[in-house]
């Protein structure tokens, strides 16, 4: 399956139960619910023994790889680092891009529309224990590749060119 067929994952159920970035609050103030392009980042975080870092979401219950939004003028591997230890407590380092893409348009109940440019990185761990570090996880924690939780083709597609021999990065077609 080619990069083209994942799917988004910026989830819009549960708007209301995590918090925007106050920036998009602060656009949405402007621009009420029109498109949104906002930039996005997906880590693919793997430690020595290959285990694979995950999350639960607070909002729909899913598990996910670590994802974001990035502020504004904040550089992509450094916003993925930031968000991976923000959500996890992990510290880790991009290794390579893996993929670029686009996710949306997607409707949040309550009207707004965003497209979101995602760049999937494959990253390495550093440090720290893997734990829920914010508000939006229920669950944080490592998983061996043939125990993995239910996850959408997506993120099982990030998965597998994280593992891969380095190659050229998948770039959405479509």
């Amino acid at each position: 399956m080619g990069y083209s067929h994942i799917s988004a994952q910026l989830s819009p159920e549960g708007r209301d139960t995590v918090a925007a970035p106050d920036f998009v609050l602060r656009l949405r103030e402007k621009i009420g619910t029109d498109p949104l392009w906002l930039p996005a980042v997906r880590g693919v975080v793997l430690d020595d023994n290959q285990r694979v870092l995950l999350c639960q979401r607070a909002d729909n219950g899913h598990w996910t790889l670590i994802t974001g939004i990035l502020d504004p003028g904040e550089h992509p591997a450094a916003g993925l680092v930031r968000e991976i230890y923000e959500e996890t407590g992990v510290v880790a380092r991009t290794e390579r891009v893996l993929a670029v893409g686009v996710i949306g348009p997607v409707t949040y109940p309550n009207g707004d529309v965003c497209d979101f440019l995602d760049i999937v990185f494959r990253c390495r761990y550093v440090s720290g224990e893997a734990r829920v570090n914010d508000d939006e996880s229920l669950d944080v924690g490592w998983f061996n590749l043939d125990d993995l939780p239910p996850l959408s083709a997506g993120y099982r597609e990030s998965i597998r060119l994280a593992l891969a021999p380095d190659g050229p990065v998948a770039y959405q077609q479509e």
